[in-house]
């Protein structure tokens, strides 16, 4: 019945534990710490939290006297010799181990330990050394990766359980072994406390992992809602940064997000603002926040959890928290676009993310849109006309993959979103330059084919061979366009064992450049119409490898057309043109 009795009184001492785990989880500050990367601070921070819930749990612990009764006695702050605790002080040392390494669940455990000593006296003298070992032990099964600022549990609840089993059979050896009373109190409080502890061991971790997946959850669905709102407003972004557009795509992005505001500026005055404090933050007015103002004149991304932060003149601003993300085209502010809670609390990491990935898009489809315009005033038809062809066809298989890719892995789906960001940014650069980097090119093309090779995976391998340095000149889309067309052309019926080689090496004053493939071969009779003129096709209109060759010998002569040589094993196309570095 005693056994029993402790039992009961052990789990409710478990609740000390459940409460810290709610405050990692869902206080800010606390949360912070137990996702952010282990620095020095970190670390330190997290050892005043967990010895503090480690001594709680010494003063709050059950008291058993010589005789293995339990006394009834609140706090406990000093304890005869003679008499012993049963507590929940372990689980908070094994927990700090688990969250913050060995280094802190060593320092937790030896400050546990020394607290229990001056609770009790010197006869306790050996919960210093046990508690330390086990903090460290605990550590060892450390579950963040140390160079990425979020962390993945790499331990499960059900492996919580055997850790807390183990870490207190431990303590249990260290009893029988230097206790007076060993045998006789082990006896007593083995049972309660292993049985405990490593049940309390398990919900502390269930907590956290509960809130990961929550998180992972949110972040699928806010992913696919990205997706839906960057689609509707990329017609408004098309169009050009201005009143009419700003106040369209404020408020989609309102009926997206759970933001109790959106707001989108110029770099002087405020376009438009949809929601909670839009009788005072009012299209075409200046801007008045300060937070704004230095996030503009920064180039970096604001984040304010409070009115002050904000700066807001007017005295009944409803707005307590904002993200303030600069719209940067070309590395030039153009405005920014501000997201803003009335409750401070809203404002987690997910919602931050999630407004850096928007601002990411947004300024993105500002640039597409700055750049159509600009190319409307351009007379190279060539290049348009491949601009014509490659984005619609390529975005939207694109975003179908995204889309596809989110129901089973939200990360990857963020990685494919930043590849689709860059091939469109360097689609962007090709239409303004007539040459580029041989490292720009090769960034584009790498977009491509991480986009391509998600749709097809283990379809394609793709080996680079480049003998020269990354500063070296070419025409934007040179491989890129060779590339593709293997990839369109060349494996058609032929499922896997599809190599492509793209080679750059430089003799002389000139660079040639070569992509090979293994594939079927081009029939004979079309050879000597490819470059020349558009070529009838299932996959495309044929018109790529023209408007290539057509740029390549306006620039630099007919010597640098492109060649091609086919068998029924593999096609190889060669270009030459001069050799040129950048300044």
């Amino acid at each position: 019945m005693q056994m029993l009795n402790l039992s009961l009184l052990m789990l409710e001492r478990v609740g000390i534990v459940i409460i810290l785990a709610f405050l990692l989880v869902n206080v800010r500050p606390f949360r912070q710490l137990l996702f952010a990367q282990r620095t020095i601070s970190n670390k330190i921070n997290l050892i005043i939290i967990f010895a503090f819930f480690a001594i709680i749990s010494n003063i709050t612990g059950i008291e058993i006297d010589s005789q293995n009764h339990l006394v009834s006695t609140g706090i406990l702050l000093n304890l005869p010799d003679e008499n012993s605790i049963a507590n929940t002080r372990l689980l908070a040392v094994t927990v700090s181990g688990i969250i913050g390494g060995p280094s802190v669940g060593a320092v937790v455990g030896l400050i546990a330990g020394l607290h229990r000593v001056i609770q009790g006296g010197l006869a306790a003298w050996f919960y210093i050394p046990s508690s330390a070992i086990i903090g460290g032990l605990a550590g060892i099964f450390y579950h963040r990766r140390a160079s990425k600022p979020q962390p993945m549990m790499l331990m499960s609840p059900t492996q919580g359980i055997v850790v807390g089993f183990a870490m207190e059979v431990i303590q249990m050896l260290f009893i029988l072994l230097f206790s007076p009373t060993g045998w006789q109190l082990v006896k007593f409080i083995a049972i309660p406390m292993i049985t405990i502890n490593a049940l309390g061991t398990f919900i502390f971790l269930s907590i956290i992992d509960l809130f990961l997946t929550q998180e992972q959850e949110m972040r699928a669905v806010q992913t696919h809602d990205v997706l839906e709102l960057a689609d509707r407003t990329l017609p408004y972004f098309r169009a050009g940064l201005n009143p009419q557009s700003a106040a369209s795509v404020a408020k989609i992005i309102k009926e997206y997000t759970n933001f109790s505001a959106i707001s989108l500026t110029t770099t002087t005055e405020i376009l438009a603002h949809v929601g909670a404090g839009s009788d005072h933050h009012v299209a075409g007015a200046a801007i008045v926040t300060r937070l704004s103002s230095e996030a503009i004149q920064h180039n970096e991304i604001r984040i304010a959890h409070s009115k002050a932060e904000i700066g807001c003149s007017h005295p009944d601003c409803p707005l307590e928290a904002a993200i303030v993300i600069p719209l940067d085209v070309n590395q030039q502010v153009v405005g920014t676009l501000k997201m803003y809670s009335t409750d401070a609390a809203r404002l987690t990491p997910v919602e931050e993310q999630l407004a850096r990935g928007l601002a990411s898009i947004f300024s993105s489809q500002i640039a597409l849109g700055a750049a159509e315009n600009q190319s409307k005033l351009v007379k190279d038809a060539e290049i348009k006309s491949l601009q014509a062809q490659i984005n619609p066809h390529f975005f939207f298989n694109a975003i179908n993959t995204i889309s596809a890719t989110i129901r089973h892995d939200t990360e990857k789906a963020r990685s494919l979103l930043i590849q689709l960001s860059t091939y469109f940014r360097s689609n962007l650069v090709g239409v303004r330059e007539t040459e580029i980097t041989l490292a720009q090119e090769q960034a584009h093309v790498n977009a491509y084919l991480t986009l391509e090779q998600t749709r097809f995976p283990d379809k394609y391998q793709i080996k680079f061979d480049f003998q020269t340095n990354e500063h070296v000149m070419l025409p934007p889309f040179t491989i890129q366009v060779l590339v593709e067309n293997a990839i369109k052309h060349a494996f058609i019926g032929k499922a896997s064992g599809n190599q492509i080689r793209i080679s750059v090496t430089q003799a002389a004053q000139q660079l040639k450049i070569e992509v090979a493939d293994n594939g079927s071969g081009i029939n004979p009779a079309l050879i000597q119409q490819l470059g020349k003129q558009p070529i009838a096709s299932t996959h495309g209109s044929g018109t790529a490898l023209q408007n290539l060759n057509q740029r390549l010998t306006g620039l630099y002569g007919q010597s640098s057309h492109l060649q091609f040589q086919s068998t029924p094993h593999g096609t190889t196309v060669t270009t030459y043109i001069p050799l040129k570095e950048h300044a």
